[in-house]
């Protein structure tokens, strides 16, 4: 069953100029699916989209956002919020920056069960002991007393994976949630990430450009270019025969492990100019 439902999301500039071009996807209870494209493809902003976070420049015109089968776009702006806040959890892609350094983590986690949820302050500390706990954080006491910055860059984290699922939410959007770690903390991670999501049965929208995570984390992917859906398959169909020339071209220009030192393949530009042409044709049907 189909928990989060995007129809025909169209999000433009206010100048006029489209960020995202009718995009349509579906997130199942207990799915990962990725969000695959380039830098500006639009990913993270189907993202705030759904979380109602869009730049100040940014406007949605058209489209449905349906969360559990209620479309967030007819609520009034307050009872929106309280149904995002209750069911709808971030995580950011940089931890030293979405964490308060003024604050310690104890109260970082603990104030959205509290604020939002209406949760006793004692019992949120509780939960969240537990949740650090469970994201295999040693003195989990002891980190809730500290600052970000007193904790490594795989540890803060791990805090804002605890705190994304302390209130049990049904949808977690994680945005680029690795970039800013090594490869080995990277590994680590992604695996934490993917044990929670199954032991919470929790749908995962996950924002990346790096192929080589959709296809150890995700079982569907949709693939953007310059905010316009250009694929949308099952993880292992698209390994295996991808349809588009772009999707194509974006398998291809991934570093393979295997070739450590075999050169990079850009994406040629005959297939930029072609997928160019491509949302140029759509943009003009949107307009007749």
């Amino acid at each position: 069953m189909s928990y989060l439902t995007i129809k025909d999301l169209t999000v433009r500039l206010k100048n006029g100029a489209p960020l995202l071009r009718k995009v349509s996807l579906s997130v199942n209870a207990g799915e990962v699916r990725a969000l695959v494209g380039e830098s500006g493809a639009g990913k993270s902003m189907i993202g705030k989209a759904v979380l109602g976070i869009l730049p100040r420049a940014a406007q949605l015109t058209g489209g449905e956002i349906l969360l559990d089968g209620e479309d967030l776009l007819t609520l009034p702006p307050k009872q929106r919020r309280a149904k995002i806040g209750a069911k709808v959890a971030l995580i950011p892609q940089d931890p030293l920056t979405a964490l308060n350094p003024s604050r310690r983590v104890g109260p970082q986690i603990t104030d959205r069960l509290v604020d939002i949820l209406g949760w006793k302050r004692k019992e949120a500390e509780d939960r969240a002991v537990e949740l650090l706990d469970e994201v295999h954080i040693q003195s989990p006491d002891r980190v809730m007393k500290s600052y970000p910055h007193e904790l490594s860059g795989g540890m803060r984290q791990r805090i804002l994976i605890a705190s994304a699922f302390a209130a049990e939410p049904k949808l977690i959007i994680a945005d680029e949630p690795t970039t800013a770690l090594d490869v080995t903390v990277q590994k680590q991670i992604l695996k934490l990430i993917r044990e929670m999501q199954e032991r919470h049965d929790t749908a995962l929208l996950f924002v990346t450009h790096d192929l080589g995570v959709v296809s150890k984390i995700s079982q569907s992917l949709t693939v953007l270019y310059a905010g316009k859906v250009i694929e949308e398959t099952d993880v292992r169909t698209f390994f295996a025969a991808p349809k588009h020339a772009y999707s194509k071209a974006l398998l291809a220009a991934t570093p393979k492990y295997t070739d450590p030192d075999g050169s990079l393949m850009p994406v040629p530009d005959n297939i930029i100019s072609a997928v160019e042409q491509e949302v140029a044709a759509f943009d003009a049907q949107l307009t007749e």
